[in-house]
C-alpha cells in the first residue's frame, strides 16, 4: 500500500468578500488498503480527498505520496492516484466506450492498433466489451461509471480516490459499481453518503465543517457520524467545502 501523509496547515479560497476557509488544518497518514471517508453535504470531504493527487492544494502545508510532494510533481502522483468523480460524464469525453479508454492509453501505449486492443482488454475486465463501439450517452448510469473507472484504472493507479461514485445510481447499479470498487486490487480512498458501503472499509474519516471530527475503524466512526447527525451536530450539518 502507498504511504499517503498529508499536512495541511489549512485551505482557503479568495474573496469577496474576504478569504474563506474551505479546510481546517489536517494532519493523517493514509495507509489502509480501504479508507472511507463521510459527513454532511458542504462538509468539506471532496476538498480534503482531491488533495491527495493535487486536484486541489493546500495553502501552507504539503501532501506526500511515498515521499514525493503532491504540488511539487503533481504529474507523476496523479499517475499513480487514479479520481472518479461523481458524475461520470465530466470524465467521459470521447464519443465511444473503447475510444474514451483508448484516450487514457495514449501515453503508455504508442502504437494504434496495439491500443485500441489494450482498451479492449481493459473494457472485458469491466464487463463492457460488448459496448466498445457504443456512444457513451447510450449507457446506463451503472455503465457509464464503470466506463468512468475503466479509464481511470487502465493506467494502472496504486490508489483509485473515488468522489461519491454511487450517488446518482438506482440500487442494481449501486451494487454493481461496489462489488467493482471492493474487488480490485488497489488502495481505495471511499468517498460516499452510503454508510453500508464505508462500513466495508477498514479506516473510516469523518468530516464536518472543514475538520476530520472522528478517524478510526469503521464501525466506531460511522457510529459517531450516526450519533452527531441525529443530535443535529455538526457532522451532520453543512460547512464551507463541499
Amino acid at each position: 500500500m502507498a504511504l499517503i501523509r498529508l499536512d495541511a496547515a489549512g485551505v482557503t479560497v479568495p474573496g469577496p468578500p474576504a478569504e474563506r476557509t474551505i479546510l481546517a488544518p489536517t494532519t493523517l497518514e493514509l495507509a489502509e488498503r480501504r479508507i472511507g471517508v463521510v459527513g454532511g453535504n458542504g462538509s468539506g470531504k471532496s476538498t480534503l480527498v482531491r488533495l491527495l493527487n493535487g486536484l486541489v492544494t493546500p495553502t501552507t502545508g504539503r501532501v506526500l505520496l511515498d515521499d514525493v510532494d503532491v504540488a511539487r510533481r503533481g504529474a507523476a502522483v496523479r499517475r499513480r492516484v487514479g479520481f472518479c468523480f461523481t458524475d461520470p460524464s465530466a470524465q467521459l469525453v470521447m464519443p465511444t466506450c473503447v475510444e474514451d479508454v483508448e484516450l487514457s492509453l495514449r501515453r503508455t501505449v504508442r502504437d494504434r492498433a496495439t491500443r485500441r486492443a489494450a482498451a479492449i482488454d481493459v473494457l472485458d475486465r469491466f464487463g463492457l466489451a460488448h459496448l466498445a463501439d457504443v456512444s457513451v450517452h447510450a449507457l446506463s448510469g451503472g455503465q457509464r461509471q464503470l466506463l468512468a473507472l475503466a479509464g481511470v484504472l487502465a493506467t494502472e493507479p496504486d490508489v483509485l480516490v473515488t468522489d461519491e461514485p454511487t450517488t446518482l445510481l438506482d440500487l442494481r447499479n449501486t451494487r454493481l459499481v461496489a462489488a467493482t470498487l471492493f474487488d480490485l486490487d488497489v488502495q481505495l480512498v471511499l468517498v460516499t453518503h452510503d454508510l453500508e458501503l464505508a462500513a466495508r472499509c477498514e479506516r473510516v474519516l469523518v468530516v464536518a465543517d472543514g475538520a476530520v471530527v472522528a478517524d478510526g475503524p469503521a464501525e466506531a466512526s460511522i457510529a459517531a457520524y450516526v450519533a452527531s447527525v441525529e443530535a443535529g451536530g455538526p457532522a451532520g450539518a453543512g460547512g464551507s467545502g463541499r
